[in-house]
């Protein structure tokens, strides 16, 4: 299918919707007054994350990088080089949020640290981009909602598929009608790490270059441990893999999945959640579980999100994805490309069964069209795309799938009040106690 009968398609499918591409698009910017002043901004977490917000602000061409943050001194010099030297550096975050030239921050640390560090940027006036998932906690997620709103400012989450053009198509296709009535979604990451996962590091100091103490900041006092800093050879950052600062791969891969459906479905909460797991068969040291199954029950569909780390062969044979499972169609979504699957010829309607299935090849997962979205913004002082209210909705059902792993319970949630129907010993875990001195401010 060409590119022109492609958008052709899609303007149809859309308009018998009775949508358009701007209920699912980024919100409409107008060019305010100084929007081609260039903006000041500081990094706080300049890990392998970090230096890839560097990398892709950078290649806007609209930025000034000034500040740059980080407790381990290597990550500090990395940023520092990739500035030529101009920006100054700091190990402590509080003292970069003190200047006043500063316009914005970008928050790549551990996800432990995301709700108190945009509580206090905002406090301190800046805008802030933060990575997923926005918090560790759903009601720190909340409080950093209402902390955006008091203080006028502007919030971006890093769930950048939102700014990719073919999820915003596929998000199109979803609301248009055409994969008939969808009554079940999935969506996955899969792959093998079996037998020794992330390894089995021992205890030991910290390393000289390294504040421990301030890098574990209001997460527990524990030893230092290699997997629980930070990135393992060759693989992806290990602290996610341990419930002090994060939710395992439900809350870094499962939010970029569930984010687009959620989106897609017009919803923000489920009605009940459930989950089954555990750490079965990786012998690393890791809390998280290696084989992960939950399941959202909306009003009439149900979403599940699968995780297995001891066999790489997933659904279709992808290590991950979302598929919408339609009466008419099926969709499927990544960040490689989309494709639409028309069921095969059913009694009584052959429309949908005799299209050619669509697909769409990309190269853009969003990170740049995330980026811009979020200094337009800084400009016009409109939301973005993926403005903290929403990142807080699309981290909350991962977090919401974890507390129903620990309580073994199929849990009812209330997504206005944002608690758990006649169940406190689940309500304990909407949050969390923050290591002395640390303390998140009220809203």
């Amino acid at each position: 299918m060409t590119e022109k009968n492609r958008r052709d398609f899609l303007k149809s499918v859309t308009l018998t919707a009775g949508i358009t591409s701007a209920a699912v698009s980024a919100p409409a910017i107008s060019r305010a007054k100084g929007a081609n002043d260039r903006i000041q901004l500081g990094f706080i977490g300049t890990g392998r994350m970090g230096l890839g917000n560097i990398s892709t602000q950078k290649d806007t061409k609209q930025v000034d990088i000034v500040a740059v943050c980080d407790v381990y001194e290597p990550n500090l010099k990395k940023a520092l080089d990739m500035t030529e030297g101009k920006a100054q550096a700091y190990k402590d975050f509080r003292k970069l949020l003190e200047r006043k030239d500063i316009d914005a921050v970008v928050i790549s640390t551990p996800d432990h640290w995301h709700a108190l560090q945009t509580t206090l940027a905002c406090e301190a006036g800046k805008d802030v981009f933060v990575e997923k998932p926005s918090s560790l906690t759903v009601g720190e997620g909340r409080r950093m909602v209402e902390v955006a709103r008091r203080t006028n400012r502007v919030v971006q989450v890093g769930t950048m598929q939102r700014s990719a053009e073919h999820f915003q198509d596929a998000v199109d296709i979803v609301r248009s009608g055409i994969l008939g009535k969808i009554s079940f979604v999935r969506t996955w990451n899969v792959g093998n790490e079996y037998p020794n996962g992330i390894g089995n590091p021992p205890d030991s100091e910290p390393p000289k270059e390294l504040d421990w103490d301030l890098w574990l900041g209001p997460a527990p006092m524990r030893p230092f441990n290699q997997n629980r800093f930070g990135v393992a050879e060759d693989r992806w950052s290990t602290f996610r893999y341990f419930w002090d600062y994060a939710g395992g791969m439900l809350t870094d891969w499962g939010v970029h999945l569930i984010d687009i459906v959620i989106w897609a479905m017009k919803v923000d909460s489920p009605k009940f959640v459930s989950a089954s797991g555990g750490k079965y068969f990786v012998t690393d040291n890791r809390d998280t579980p290696d084989t992960l199954q939950v399941q959202y029950d909306f009003d009439d569909w149900i979403l599940t999100y699968t995780n297995q780390a001891c066999n790489s062969r997933g659904f279709d044979k992808r290590s991950y994805g979302i598929l919408f499972y339609g009466s008419d169609a099926s969709l499927f979504v990544d960040r490689s490309r989309y494709e639409l699957i028309p069921e095969y010829e059913r009694r009584g309607d052959e429309s949908v069964a005799k299209r050619v299935p669509l697909s769409r090849e990309s190269r853009s997962s969003g990170n740049k069209e995330h980026a811009l979205n979020f200094l337009e913004c800084i400009k016009t002082r409109e939301k973005p795309i993926c403005d903290i209210e929403i990142g807080h909705r699309s981290t909350s059902l991962p977090l919401l799938g974890n507390i129903a792993l620990w309580t073994k319970q199929r849990l009812q949630w209330d997504g206005v009040k944002e608690k758990f129907v006649n169940n406190p010993e689940a309500d304990k875990h909407l949050m969390r106690e923050y290591r002395k001195p640390w303390a998140l401010p009220k809203a």
